[in-house]
Parts: C-alpha cells; sequence; structure tokens
C-alpha cells in the first residue's frame, strides 16, 4: 500500500513507465501540420510518411527532430525495451555523451573505430569525443564497483543519444549522425555465466520485436569495431533494409550473405527469390533484404584487459571481468516498423507503438447535438484511461479522414449524422466499418 497525495496505491504498478496513457489531445491544438507530398530527397517509405505525418523534421544531414506525434512513438517503443530489460534484471542509468581522449586511448580505439569519432577540444584544449557508443566509460565506472565474485554479475543500460560520424546518411531515421540507442552492457565472472545472460538478452530481444508488431532474424555478424568473440544481428524482412539474408525455405539454415550459418528461427517464405543451394539440405535458398533493428556482443575481456578491469575469485586471486553488449537503435527500430506496416494512404501503427489508441473523428459539427455526443465520447475515453486524439479541426471529412490515414493511429472512430447517435469504428488495416455505442466502446 503507498499513501500518495492523500489517496492509496494498492500497487506500484500504477506508475508504469508507460507514462504516455491516459492521454487525451485536441487536434485543433496539437502541433501537426501534414503535406500531401514528401521532399523528392525522400528515399524510403518510412522516410516518406514520417515527413508528411510531420513525426520529424530534419536539421541538417542525418539530424532529426522529433515532433509531438514522433516523440510519443518513440517513447512507446522506449518502454517496451525498459519492461523487457528490467525483466531480465538490467538497471536503468545515464552515462555521458562528451568522452575524454585518454580513455579511447587506453582502449585503442582513438584512432581506429569506424566511422570515425567526432572529436572536439575544450576551452583548456583538452580533446573530447561525442559518444557513439559507452564501452570505455561504462567499464571505468565498474571498476568503482567491482571488487569480488560477491559483486557479479550485473547489467546496466541507458536510452540516450549516440553521435556516429557516418560518410552519408540516409534514409530518414535508418541512418543516421545523431540518434537514440539503448545500449547495455553486463559484467560476469566467467564465459559460461555471460553465456547465460546473452541467451536471456537473445530472448528478451525477441519479445521486444514482437510486442513492436514483427519477428526478426537473429544471425551470426561481425563483431567490427566493436569487437569480442561472438555477436549477432537482428533484421527485419524489408524492401528498403541494406542487408541480404540467405534463406533456405525447407529447413532452419540462414546466414547474411558475407557470414557464416546463424542461429535457427523460424523462416518465411513469402516476397522471396531464389538464389544458390542450402548448404545444410542441398535446396535452392532464397534472398530477402532486412534492415538491422539489434545488435549484441560477446565482448569477453576485450575491454577489461586494457582498463584493467578485475576481481578477486574465492581464492583470493585477481581475474579479469567477462563483459557483453546489447544495442538497439530506437529510431531506426520506429522507421523500420512503418517500413513493414503501410499502405498507399500511410502509416499503420501497431497498437503497441501507435501514438494513440484512438482517432476521434467528428463531421458535421455545426450541429450542436452532434458536437456535444462527441465530446462526451472524448471526455468518457480519457476519463477511462484511454490514449484518444479528437480531431476537433473546422475542415473537411475528406481532409479528416485522409490525415487519418495517414498518421495511421490503430483505431478511427466517426461521428456524424450518418452514424445516428452512435460511433462508426474501423480498424485502420481493415475495410469494414462497425456501428457501436458509447457504453460498448468504453
Amino acid at each position: 500500500m503507498l499513501a500518495i497525495g492523500g489517496q492509496v496505491v494498492k500497487k506500484f504498478s500504477f506508475f508504469k513507465l508507460n507514462f504516455l496513457n491516459n492521454f487525451g489531445m485536441r487536434q485543433s491544438k496539437l502541433f501537426l501540420k501534414t503535406s500531401k507530398e514528401a521532399p523528392k530527397e525522400a528515399e524510403t517509405i518510412s522516410h516518406k510518411l514520417l515527413l508528411r505525418g510531420f513525426f520529424i523534421d530534419q536539421l541538417t544531414s542525418g539530424v532529426w527532430s522529433f515532433l509531438p506525434l514522433g516523440w510519443r512513438v518513440h517513447k512507446k517503443i522506449e518502454n517496451i525495451i525498459r519492461e523487457e530489460l528490467n525483466k531480465i534484471g538490467g538497471q536503468e542509468i545515464s552515462l555521458p555523451v562528451l568522452q575524454p581522449k585518454n580513455i579511447w586511448q587506453e582502449s585503442g580505439r582513438w584512432e581506429t573505430i569506424d566511422p570515425p569519432l567526432f572529436k572536439l577540444k575544450d576551452r583548456h584544449g583538452k580533446e573530447l569525443a561525442l559518444g557513439p557508443t559507452h564501452e570505455e566509460v561504462i567499464t571505468l565506472l565498474a571498476k568503482k564497483f567491482i571488487q569480488s565474485y560477491k559483486d557479479l554479475p550485473f547489467a546496466l543500460y541507458q536510452i540516450q543519444t549516440k553521435f556516429r560520424n557516418e560518410m552519408r546518411s540516409s534514409g530518414g531515421l535508418l541512418r543516421t549522425r545523431e540518434f537514440v540507442m539503448k545500449d547495455l552492457y553486463s559484467f560476469h565472472t566467467d564465459k559460461k555465466d555471460l553465456d547465460k545472460f546473452y541467451q536471456k538478452v537473445l530472448n528478451a530481444y525477441e519479445i521486444i520485436y514482437e510486442r513492436c508488431g514483427f519477428s526478426a532474424i537473429a544471425l551470426e555478424a561481425d563483431s567490427g569495431s566493436i569487437g569480442g568473440s561472438e555477436s549477432h544481428e537482428f533484421l527485419v524482412n524489408a524492401d528498403s533494409g541494406e542487408d541480404k539474408i540467405l534463406i533456405c525455405p525447407m529447413c532452419a539454415w540462414k546466414s547474411k550473405e558475407e557470414t557464416a550459418p546463424a542461429v535457427a528461427l523460424p523462416c518465411r517464405q513469402a516476397g522471396l527469390t531464389r538464389e544458390g543451394k542450402c548448404p545444410e539440405c542441398g535446396k535452392e535458398l532464397a534472398v530477402r533484404k532486412g534492415i538491422e533493428v539489434g545488435h549484441i556482443f560477446k565482448l569477453g575481456t576485450k575491454y577489461s584487459q586494457p582498463l584493467d578491469l578485475t576481481y578477486l575469485d574465492k581464492n583470493g586471486k585477481k581475474q579479469l571481468v567477462e563483459m557483453g553488449c546489447y544495442g538497439i537503435g530506437v529510431g531506426r527500430l520506429m522507421a523500420t516498423i512503418i517500413e513493414v506496416y503501410h499502405d498507399e494512404a500511410g502509416i499503420i501503427w501497431p497498437e503497441n507503438v501507435a501514438p494513440f489508441k484512438y482517432h476521434l473523428l467528428v463531421f458535421d459539427q455545426d450541429d450542436k447535438k452532434i458536437k456535444d455526443f462527441a465530446e462526451k465520447v472524448y471526455e468518457k475515453l480519457v476519463k477511462n484511461g484511454q490514449d484518444v486524439l479528437y480531431d476537433d479541426r473546422d475542415v473537411s471529412p475528406g481532409i479528416k479522414l485522409k490525415d487519418a490515414d495517414l498518421i495511421g493511429i490503430p483505431n478511427r472512430l466517426v461521428i456524424s449524422h450518418k452514424t445516428s447517435g452512435k460511433i462508426e469504428v474501423k480498424k485502420r488495416n481493415e475495410q469494414k466499418t462497425t456501428l457501436t455505442n458509447l457504453q460498448d466502446l468504453l
């Protein structure tokens, strides 16, 4: 039991991280201006629709502002990630963006990381970098905490802005120079314990992607400039993807074109073109495009060795800490959802990540009876804890319907003369409509 503001709250889960729920917004007051056409430079479906729907705005190449609708989606994805990482023991922190040169020199990455660091000097001439990742920082932090095996294992994560000095930014949110990433870091006494937690993260990632509306394929991958003994990428099938995935439609074998066989996950046969033979069963392979939506690494002692991260074992002997790191780009995941869920009219958000659950449209609002009923429905929905955007603008029904399809909120509610005191309900991904009364809707 917990008393807050004179009220007794039975469960702390009342304050779930999904603080965006139970929210109503009048569209006439919303910072929103949709457009019929996307700029010519917009390439991918997600790039075009996010711009047209006023979810994001570009400041310069690879640098984006998230507007109210876009930020709500972004935060809902963040909260899904938080909930699943908390379940496996992750603890959230926030680490500095500005990082001193010396820690990157100690790890050997000041000159070698690809893409190269954004580097700058402060007023004292001291060299700093804008963090593209936080292995060095988290390792030094862990040194202040870890003394013996009793302090292990543990896992820390953050959802924070990163900077990548990309040569070419493209695809809207798919490849940027400034972005928000979830990076989780784990610390272990030995490889066996690291392997165990690594599998937990792999399973948590699958749940995260499912909650976002799709399944992802886990493939063995090159560890690149992050390093480590083993890593896996998570890819989602999409025509705009930059990676090619080889898949056997008959058995569970799959890999990226340049890598070894990967973790076996169910494969889908839709939309595949055939290329080559499966090394396992000899059947013709299929190739499809994919977007990377996550990457996890068994770092081992790559950072604990140069930065001297050790612990005392049960015998009092000094040992190197085994580490893992696990990343998801939130904006890229948001764009990927649109690449998977859209039609010619606009976005089709899965309900878990949609900016609002309901989009309430009122027509014929010059009629006081209709207007009053629409206001009542809106107020009841919000009071009932529903997430609703209320289109109360003084524009034509056609404009309201087109904007609703473009924005892609999963449940459309219409009130007009034709609904005769009821509410017309239509799901964004369906053609059929039904009439219901307010009580049944609630």
